[in-house]
Order: structure tokens, then sequence, then C-alpha cells
């Protein structure tokens, strides 16, 4: 077995990136630290001022008492801290593992076996799941245009490929849950055969997932990759 889906190095980044934090979760605690440091910043200034300057405004204004603000500082830098870390200890971790297996295409031929897994130790919700399709002999730049899995088949069918015989592609509906595991079991992402490799450079599955506390994680793998290796080439 090898693994796939690292990419056109020249045009996709294969490493899993986070590309958007909780607004509540991540946001908020952040906000409030940064009001309670703005009114320590205002009672340092105002306990600094002298007593007769203290009578007139705005220096009569106490925002809060000091020992309050300090156990309200101390509990704020706290949950920032605690979400940081409870973040990371909640990521997944998603991979993707290829093979060339039989089974998954009519006629029971060959067929190189894409899937993907979560080796995190929560769930994964699936947000979004697009394709990029680059045809033999076609230009491949990272400004191509991304497509639901409904769209890429019929490229790929107006290709003169066909279902279920050259090739088959799951569709995954928003919320499908990668569950984190600790073995190497994938869920299948797709089956090509040889015929599917030979017509297709790259089919670039982006999938984006969120976390259990609402932060969005994303990777971009090439189907294709690893297909073409002599140590991989089917035996039949």
């Amino acid at each position: 077995m090898t693994e796939a889906g690292q990419g056109n190095s020249e045009s996709f980044s294969d490493a899993q990136r986070r590309v958007r934090r909780s607004p509540l979760l991540f946001t908020t605690p952040l906000v409030l630290l940064g009001l309670l440091m703005a009114v320590l910043v205002w009672e340092s200034v105002r306990a600094n001022v002298t007593g007769d300057a203290r009578t007139e405004w705005p220096w009569r204004l106490q925002l809060v008492d000091m020992e309050a603000l300090g156990s309200l500082l101390a509990v704020a830098a706290g949950a920032v801290l605690v979400r940081a870390q409870y973040a990371r200890t909640v990521r997944p971790y998603l991979g993707w593992r290829a093979v060339w297996a039989k089974g998954d295409l009519k006629g029971d031929v060959q067929a190189w076996r894409v899937g993907i897994l979560n080796g995190g130790q929560h769930i994964a919700a699936i947000e979004s799941w697009d394709c990029r399709v680059v045809l033999a002999g076609q230009g491949d730049s990272a400004d191509g245009r991304w497509v639901d899995i409904d769209d890429a088949v019929a490229e790929l069918t107006g290709a003169g490929l066909t279902v279920a015989e050259d090739f088959q592609l799951v569709k995954f509906g928003q919320g499908f849950p990668l569950v984190g595991t600790g073995s190497y079991e994938t869920v299948l992402v797709g089956a090509f055969s040889k015929r599917f490799v030979e017509t297709v450079e790259s089919l670039y599955v982006r999938v984006r997932v969120t976390d259990v506390v609402g932060d969005s994680h994303e990777r971009i793998g090439d189907c294709m990759k690893g297909a073409r290796a002599v140590a991989q080439a089917p035996l039949d």
C-alpha cells in the first residue's frame, strides 16, 4: 500500500491547514480578554492620577474594582489557554491511502482504490467536498475550477470514461462524520481503472471538515498520486 493524495507540489499544498476558527468559541474569549486588558490599563492609569483630579471627569469613572478585575482576567486568560489546548486535542488528522485492488469496479478488475481516514481522536463532520479534474495533456494550475462530484462525473464521462467500469466516485453529504480511528481503516473516496489512470492526469479532492470545537480544517489530495509508480502497477 502507498500513501496517496499528496497533490501536485507546484499547484497545491497537501498539508492539512486550519481555514476557519469558531467565532463563538475562539473569538469571543479573545474579545473578552482584550476588553478586560483595556479596563486594566484604564484603572492603572486612573490609580496614578492625583486625588483631586479623580474628582473630575473622566477620572471619576471607575469601571471595575481592581480585585474583581484581577479575578476576571485570570478566568478569561485561562479560558483562552484551555480552549487552545482542547482545540489541539480534538483536531482531526486527515490522511489518504491507496492500493491496487479488486472488487470496486465491474468485472472484478484491478482498480486504484483511494480511501480517506481521520486519525484524530474525535469525530470530524464533512463541511464540503469538491473535485478538480485534469485530463492528460491539459495544463495544471492552482486556479483551476473546483466542482462537486456530479459535475466531476459529467466531465469524466464527457472524456469517454464510464461510471462503474472505469471509475466510481463516492459522494459525501454535508455533515457526514469521519470518525476518529486508531487503525488504518479508510472510507472509500473512489476507485479507478488502468484506463482511467492513463486518461486522467490528476483528480484532486478538496475536503473540508468541522471539528467538535467548530474549527474548520482542509486538505487537498490527488487521487492519481502513486497510481503510475512501477512498484504499484497492477498484476493483470
